[in-house]
């Protein structure tokens, strides 16, 4: 029997980015060991200048200019997509690189909307069963 799928919270806008394909890397203070898939999960905390910066056209990182076709709501509170977690670096030519630590993500999608409560690190979400990826 498979082990159950474990998620990773992330803050607004930052989860939409990862799971649309426009973010490819997660930033941590802490090493993260595990590879493979998980599911991302938005946190309920926003980050306000992120998305400040996005809704003025602008790379929350770089600054440079950046459009997006964003959506009109950036959902909270539960799964969002899922992602395969490559591997873990130190340094990386990412613009999306800011961190002591970045979590290499790949093959990012975007899932229905499913609410659940997060937590830190990863850990195992409750999901409906009937609508369980």
């Amino acid at each position: 029997m498979a082990e159950p799928m474990k998620a990773l919270s992330i803050m607004q806008p930052w989860a939409w980015l990862i799971v649309n394909g426009h973010k490819d890397i997660e930033n941590r203070d802490w090493r993260c060991h595990r590879r493979g898939h998980v599911l991302i999960h938005a946190g309920k905390k926003v980050d306000r200048d992120a998305m400040q910066d996005l809704h003025a056209g602008r790379h929350p990182v770089t600054g440079e200019p950046l459009r997006l076709d964003l959506p009109e709501v950036f959902e909270t509170g539960g799964i969002v997509g899922e992602a395969t977690m490559a591997g873990c670096v130190e340094r990386s030519e990412s613009p999306w690189f800011v961190g002591r630590f970045g979590i290499l993500m790949r093959d990012a999608r975007s899932l229905p909307f499913q609410p659940c409560r997060g937590a830190l690190g990863f850990f195992l979400p409750t999901l409906d069963a009937a609508v369980a990826v």
